[in-house]
């Protein structure tokens, strides 16, 4: 009886080693970045291009900035007052922003003194040459800079840290973006990504590899305002989960049952 016991404990032992070590293998060809010639170095041309352009809802900050510093105050009151609001970056959590300048949804801004000002459809340097134009009338050789506050892009799926981030300068690749976000988990679908992007009305889903170097010459390589980026789970990991879950409930009862065996077979041995 003691080595009938002692046989179905080595047994449910195995069993249980066996299940914990299978792991779905990742090939390298699936997580190589970039993939191509061989050669050790190789140009492209850079053929994408994106500046981006004031929309309606866009949230601007506009300093002006003159000879006479009282007359400026009037122009740059609204980027002194702040307000608690949510702050997406990677610290997360709440932080208080300037209100700044909101374009309405005929894409204007309205400033003290000029009243409304067009600015949709232009980039931030038209912007700011369009307002110090009309600033002359009130100050003598003014400046203006035009900055975005809500430059931001949702990171989700695969990634060390999904969340929202807030782009200050206005510009930047898909593969920043992941590296921001700590890259994608070795379980990240790399030839798959999804960006989604909202523009003019309609609504885009585009899929990217990024395995490949044909990815510099996508219109997605650069981001766009508001744009978001999923990075799916690779099959194995999906069918691994699954398996981990569909198995606890039977690790469990083998552990359970090793147990027993264990009380038995000390009580034997006594």
């Amino acid at each position: 009886m003691k080595q009938t016991c002692i046989y179905y404990l080595f047994l449910a032992t195995c069993f249980i080693a066996m299940i914990g070590g299978t792991t779905s293998c990742v090939s390298p060809k699936t997580i190589v970045y970039f993939q191509g010639d061989s050669l050790r170095y190789s140009s492209q041309e850079i053929t994408q291009k994106y500046v981006p352009l004031i929309q309606p809802n866009d949230l601007l900050t506009i300093v002006v900035g003159s000879l006479n510093m009282e007359a400026n105050e009037v122009f740059n009151t609204p980027n002194l007052f702040t307000t608690a609001s949510s702050n997406y970056n990677s610290m997360g959590g709440t932080k208080a922003q300037p209100i700044g300048y909101l374009v309405d949804m005929d894409g204007a801004i309205e400033i003290p003194l000029l009243g409304k000002v067009k600015i949709a459809g232009l980039n931030t340097t038209d912007a700011a040459d369009t307002i110090r134009i009309r600033l002359k009338s009130y100050l003598k050789e003014p400046s203006v800079i035009v900055r975005t506050l809500n430059f931001k892009i949702s990171v989700l799926g695969e990634v060390a840290n999904p969340m929202v981030y807030v782009i200050p300068d206005e510009k930047i690749t898909i593969l920043e973006i992941l590296s921001l976000a700590g890259d994608m988990t070795i379980y990240g679908n790399r030839n798959n990504v999804m960006v989604i992007r909202e523009e003019n009305g309609k609504r885009e889903y585009a899929r990217l590899d990024l395995t490949s170097r044909e990815i510099f010459n996508s219109p997605y390589y650069y981001m766009h305002k508001n744009d978001v980026i999923y990075v799916e789970p690779v099959k194995s990991r999906m069918l691994d989960t699954d398996s981990r879950i569909r198995t606890v409930p039977l690790i469990v009862t083998i552990v359970g049952g090793i147990s027993t065996l264990g009380i038995l077979i000390f009580n034997l041995a006594k």
